[in-house]
This record gives C-alpha cells, structure tokens and sequence, in this order.
C-alpha cells in the first residue's frame, strides 16, 4: 500500500511572474501581445469542440458500450485501474434521442469495494522553444523550472479539506460517493476507499515551435510573461504520429523511455504556454487538456489495445488572468477530469452552467467536472497553502450533479468540492442538445 507520506522537494528560488523564461531579447515587434489583453479574455480549458481534443485518442476505435452493472476494467483494454457504472436520469442523448441511463468510467475501484488503489504520476517537464523564420531559438519557455513547486503542490501532497485530509483527488472522489464508503453515512463507519498518486519527475522534454505558429505575451516593459502556441500545431508536435520508434515528439519518446506506461496518470508540464484556436492568437487562451494516447497492442501484453492516460497542463504566473486562476489551476481541473472521465467518453444529459454577474455558460453532456466551474466568478478557485506557498486549486463539481440528484448522495449533500459553496443548485433539465429546453 502507498502510504501519503511527505515527499518534499527543496523549492529553488523562483521569480514566479516569470520562472524558467528566457529574454526576450530578439522577438520581433508582430510577435508580441500585450500582457493586459490576457485580463479581458476568459481562461479556459479544452473542451470537446476544440481541435485539440481529437489529438492522442484519434487513433482509438470502438467503445466501451453501456453496462448494466458495477463492472472493474473495461475488457481488451491495457490502461490504468478503472471501473464503471451507471446513473439513472432523465434526458437526452447527443441526437436528440431520449436516453435515462448513463454509464460511466472513472479512475482506480468501485468505492464500496474499499479498495486503495495506487497510480504513479509521472511528471514530465517541457521546454519549449520558439523560433524565428530562420529556425533559430528566440526564447524559451521551461517547464523544468516549475516542476518542483508542482510536485510540492496539494495534487500530490496532503492537505485538510472538509471530508478529510488527503491529497486533492482522492477526497474529491470520497466526497461524491460518500453514501458508498460510509454505512448509514456515518464517518465512523469508513470503509477505507483511497486513490493514491505517487508523483516522479521525470527527463525533460522538449518542443520547438516554427516561426507560424507563435506569439508571446509582454508587459508594459516588453518583458516576456506568457507564450501562445496554436492549437493544431501543439497537438502535431506533443503526440507520435507513429509507433514504436517515433521519439521525435514528448510523449513518444516518454512513452518509449518507460517514464510513462499505460498504468499511470502522467502530467506534461509546460511553462506559462497557452494555447489560441483557428490560427489567431487572438483566440486565446486554453490552459490545459486530458486525454489518452492510443497505441496498437504487442504481443506482451496480448495485443491489447493501449491507453496512455495524461494532460497537457500550463502553470499560470500570478496576476494573468482574473477571478484567481494561478499556479496550478489548470492542473487540478485535468486530474480531477481524469479521476472521473479517464477515457472522456462519460456522456451525461445535457447540462447549462452559467454565471449570474458575466452571462459566461458552457453548454455540455459530458461529465467534464472541472468545465462546469471555470466559467464562475464566485468561488472558482480553492486557496491551500503548502509548506510556505499558497496554490489555488479549482473547485469542482461533482457526480450528483450531472446526474441531477437531489438531494446529493455526497457528503453534506454537496455538488462542489472542495468549496460546497461553489455549486449550490442544480442545472435546469432536462434539456435537448444544444441546452435548448424540452417541449
């Protein structure tokens, strides 16, 4: 059993506005934005309608089907520890058709089997170059100098929450099946359910960026704060085209390596490198995606399918946006994406989150928990400090919520961890595609 233990690496001293960023010396005039446009945009992650989400899983085929029952594994598939299961509502499905099961898939063991289950995390730092038209390096964005104050961070170490102390995740996962692992929903009566990540940084990759397919984001004195790479080209150059030998890409060499497997929730972690949509940076800024990378089986392990399950996740500089994302935000909205959508195939009914003061909604039938917060302006973020530095976690919504229940099975009949304050009521429903109300 993987015990929480502390595990802390001496933090280096970082200048966190612009840790592990070269100078700026040498960016032509055309590349630069200003810093200040970065407060009027929204931050985000990537969701299924980007361009972005098709890259790593575009090689997969076939589905997991709809099950009946708690079931452990999805069968033929060489991947982490995963189980599934299904929730009853009313609603309707991607077409338009009239659905009220939904099965789903998440991470580690059905919880009233009050099994711990242990992931290695593997942290991969990137280093990313961007590069003039004559190919030459012009600044460097990296990964590497923020990877210990991650690993330092509340997703990996232990921190008090409501429903406990633990690491983020895994109390996430408690909370929202509490009527599960509690009988009578008394907390004497714990079974002992726990998903445990066990971090490891690992070797450094790197990615070069053509001249096309860049800017950079400077302050008033032209200091260099943030990166904005398109989205398409990113996704080309993170993910191997092909297999086995492709080490020309991130998580082709991490996979070739053995720093990631197919067993593991692997991290790549960049630098204040966002990401803009349809070839204009502009149309920025996505902070981080999950997804899994699809590779065809080997004879040792019986020609199964394999899913290399990670995100993409940028640290955020202080004071970039509003509304508090820093640091590791985007991290904790992919990992707890992950522990409850490791295949991002959950679909649930169509459900509408929208803020009161902005008019800012998303609009989705996936069981995405962290995009049903990121477009609030109340109480989005969770600050937790961590030997002497204070990150500011995502809140999340949880499993109750997607599936309309009301009241909520989770502790304190909550929809949000860890701020039960974030969600305080259901989305309207149920609604045909689009989040256009049912006749």
């Amino acid at each position: 059993m993987y015990r929480l233990i502390r595990r802390v690496l001496p933090l280096c001293a970082l200048a966190m506005a612009t840790a592990g960023i070269a100078s700026a010396q040498g960016i032509a005039a055309n590349k630069k934005l200003p810093a200040s446009m970065l407060k009027k945009v929204a931050p985000r992650t990537a969701r299924k309608s980007d361009p972005i989400s098709a890259f790593g899983v575009n090689k997969a085929y076939g589905g997991t089907g709809k099950s009946s029952a708690v079931t452990v594994g999805i069968p033929g598939v060489d991947s982490l520890a995963n189980w599934s299961d299904q929730f009853i509502s009313p609603g309707f499905d991607p077409n338009g058709n009239a659905e009220s099961v939904w099965p789903y898939t998440m991470v580690g063991a059905p919880p009233e089997s009050g099994r711990v289950t242990n992931f290695k995390a593997p942290i991969i730092p990137v280093d990313v170059d961007l590069l003039d038209a004559n190919g030459n390096v012009v600044i460097t964005f990296a990964g590497s100098q923020v990877a210990k104050v991650v690993y330092n961070s509340p997703v990996f170490e232990s921190y008090s929450y409501p429903s406990g102390d633990g690491q983020y995740d895994d109390e996430m996962m408690r909370t929202q099946f509490w009527d599960r692992i509690h009988r009578s929903g008394e907390e004497s009566s714990d079974n002992g359910y726990h998903n445990y990540l066990k971090p490891s940084v690992k070797t450094t990759r790197h990615m070069q960026i053509p001249n096309a397919f860049w800017a950079v984001f400077v302050d008033a004195n032209g200091n260099p704060l943030a990166a904005a790479i398109d989205e398409v080209e990113f996704g080309n150059l993170l993910f191997p085209a092909t297999f086995p030998f492709d080490n020309s890409t991130p998580v082709g060499a991490a996979e070739n390596s053995g720093d990631i497997t197919t067993k593991d929730i692997s991290t790549f972690l960049f630098n204040n490198v966002y990401l803009y949509s349809g070839g204009n940076p502009n149309n920025c800024c996505i902070l981080g995606f999950h997804t899994y990378d699809f590779e065809p089986g080997i004879p040792s392990n019986g020609n199964r399918e394999r899913r290399y399950v990670l995100n993409y996740s940028s640290w955020i500089s202080p004071g970039l946006f509003f509304f508090g994302f820093e640091d590791i935000t985007a991290l904790s909205h992919e990992m707890s994406e992950t522990f409850d959508d490791p295949f991002i195939n959950n679909v649930t009914p169509w459900w509408l989150s929208q803020d009161a003061f902005t008019g800012g909604a998303n609009c989705q039938d996936n069981l995405e928990v962290g995009d049903v917060v990121e477009v609030l302006t109340t109480n989005p973020v969770y600050a937790a400090a961590v030997d002497g530095q204070t990150y500011h976690l995502q809140n999340e919504a949880l499993l109750p919520w997607f599936a309309f229940q009301s009241p909520s099975h989770a502790r304190n009949g909550t929809y949000s961890f860890p701020d039960e304050t974030t969600l305080m009521s259901l989305s309207p429903g149920p609604l045909l595609p689009g989040c256009k109300p049912a006749p």
